[in-house]
């Protein structure tokens, strides 16, 4: 079970990083692939309740990859870790098959509620550098997450979402999503546009009024 896993994971290394040169460089080199295994011995011993000596496993993995997974995490063979530093996996986090993780992306939690309260992300997803999915979340298979986004809704199936808060940019298919649609736009665009437009008002009022103050003042000159 172990080494058809680890197959799935070197396959996946090499399908979606392209300087991979060999199955043996991958198995030595690569931290995501190094992490994922070390988390599947410290998720055996989490099951068998030996949640003390997963915990320090997962230590010791997250010490040599820097990449932080609970041991009770549910991640699919075939999962691709790229780079890899800075990666955080939540406890009720769940990761699909084929799905690449970029450095620097967290699937963690918003607050101290129990029960699920960690992101699924489906099949053949991609979350990119930076990018932090917050509470009990579902990425739907095949979506894209930007870098830098926070998502804190659920991502349909196929889409792309970006920005902060992360809002959807393209939908399944590769259509783009109409800036009018609610769900794309962003309040705080919408805000800076609002003070904008009253900026404008007030410096046509304030002009007015100089020009009202001028003939007023003009009038008393000739008085």
């Amino acid at each position: 079970m172990f080494f058809s896993r680890l197959r799935r994971d070197i396959a996946a290394a090499r399908q979606n990083d392209p300087a991979a040169r060999s199955a043996l460089e991958i198995v030595l080199t690569y931290p995501g692939v190094h992490a994922l295994s070390w988390h599947r011995f410290a998720n055996r011993l989490y099951k068998m309740h030996l949640k003390l000596f997963a915990s320090m496993a997962s230590r010791w993995a997250k010490f040599t990859t820097g990449i932080e997974i609970h041991p009770a995490a549910k991640i699919s063979a075939g999962v691709f870790i790229d780079h890899g530093s800075g990666v955080v996996i939540g406890e009720t986090a769940e990761v699909g098959e084929g799905t690449v993780l970029y450095q620097g992306c967290t699937l963690g939690g918003t607050g101290k509620q129990t029960g699920k309260r960690h992101p699924t992300v489906g099949k053949n997803c991609v979350i990119s550098a930076g990018a932090k999915v917050l509470g009990s979340v579902v990425i739907g298979d095949r979506a894209k997450v930007g870098a830098g986004a926070v998502v804190l809704k659920d991502v349909p199936p196929g889409a792309t979402v970006v920005g902060v808060p992360a809002r959807i940019v393209k939908t399944d298919g590769g259509h783009r999503v109409p800036d009018l649609l609610q769900d794309s736009s962003d309040p705080f665009l919408k805000e800076l546009c609002a003070l904008r437009e009253r900026t404008f008002a007030l410096e046509r009022e304030i002009s007015e009024l100089k020009k009202l103050l001028k003939i007023e003042e003009d009038k008393n000159e000739n008085l």
